[in-house]
């Protein structure tokens, strides 16, 4: 049996790659575990001490550029935008102008201007010149102030405007104002018969008979009390005896129908065709109607179709335009 003998290992020179993943994966999870309790501490200190005040940022939010650019509006420089801009009125201007003066009339307009016309005394119509028409108007004039003057001293009394008037002076004034004045009389008082009108005809309570028209006014008949005795009667039906039909024996083989529907009876039939004729009474010009008796699964029907066309084009288009109305149309040949 062989003998093995056991050495001495050799001495490691360096740290192996795992265990440098350990150190790291180590470090990493110490540096998260530290994140998240810092991150707990102050999201715990912002709820207990309330919403955190942001600190305003020293300097002003704006600043007007010293070179702004662009060009001058016509209203810069006016005292209201000063006013908004440095927060006070500005300074007088250097150069004020003045409105312009109204304008006036020159020389030669004012020549032609129409002037004030003067006084025009009236004279008599057989004075011939105005003058001498004036001159006795004057003198008249004095010789009745002479009159008055002389002939009564109350008069004088009034023309003299420093003299004032006595008691007696003012009574005798108005004593002659007086003369040859009657007095007033009172007046009648009496109210007079009032008319009332309309339109300038007198209105009256009673229209007399002698006015023509109605003389008395029409009452309706009042309703009977018992309206059993009334029967009542049905509605009388249309049949297709009332129609104008078309044999559908003497139609010849091939020729061309229009199809408007099939109906349970030839009443109602001939019902459907009168409200077609009544809904499309401009396509119906010339058209007849036929109702033609088949059985159809045991059950009887009644078709009831339309003739009086050409061709197959014109009977196309006659069921085109009811169609185009949600009516029922197919054109179709007779056999």
């Amino acid at each position: 049996m062989a003998d093995y003998s056991y050495g001495a290992d050799a001495p490691e020179t360096g740290f192996r790659a795992s265990t440098l993943v350990n150190l790291t994966g180590a470090v990493l999870s110490l540096a998260l575990v530290a994140g998240v309790g810092v991150w707990s501490y102050k999201l715990v200190k912002r709820d207990v001490s309330g919403i955190p005040v942001v600190r305003a940022i020293e300097g002003p939010m704006r600043e007007q550029p010293a070179d702004p650019g662009g060009e001058v509006a016509l209203h810069r420089g006016l005292s209201v935008n000063a006013v908004a801009a440095e927060g006070q009125a500005g300074a007088p201007e250097d150069r004020l102008t003045l409105a312009p003066r109204d304008i006036e009339l020159a020389a030669e307009d004012l020549e032609l201007a129409p002037a004030v016309p003067d006084p025009v005394i009236e004279a008599s119509a057989d004075a011939d010149d105005s003058a001498e028409a004036l001159a006795g108007i004057s003198a008249m004039v004095a010789e009745a102030a002479d009159e008055i003057a002389g002939a009564d001293p109350l008069a004088d009394a009034l023309l003299d405007n420093d003299v004032p008037l006595t008691a007696d002076q003012i009574q005798a004034l108005a004593d002659q104002i007086a003369q040859g004045v009657a007095p007033l009389t009172a007046l009648d008082m009496e109210a007079g018969e009032v008319q009332l009108a309309l339109d300038g005809a007198p209105v009256v309570s009673v229209i007399p008979a002698s006015v023509p028209g109605v003389s008395r006014s029409l009452r309706p008949q009042p309703r009977p009390m018992r309206i059993s005795g009334i029967e009542p009667t049905a509605a009388r039906t249309p049949s297709a005896s009332d129609l104008a039909l078309v044999d559908p024996a003497t139609i010849p083989p091939g020729t061309r129908l229009v199809q408007l529907g099939a109906f349970e009876s030839e009443a109602v039939a001939a019902a459907q065709w009168r409200q077609i004729s009544g809904r499309f009474a401009d396509y119906m010009g010339g058209k007849a109607p036929v109702i033609q008796q088949t059985e159809s699964a045991g059950r009887t029907l009644w078709r009831l179709r339309a003739t009086g066309f050409e061709d197959l084009s014109e009977a196309r288009r006659f069921c085109a335009a009811l169609v185009a109305e949600d009516a029922l149309c197919m054109s179709v040949v007779s056999r």
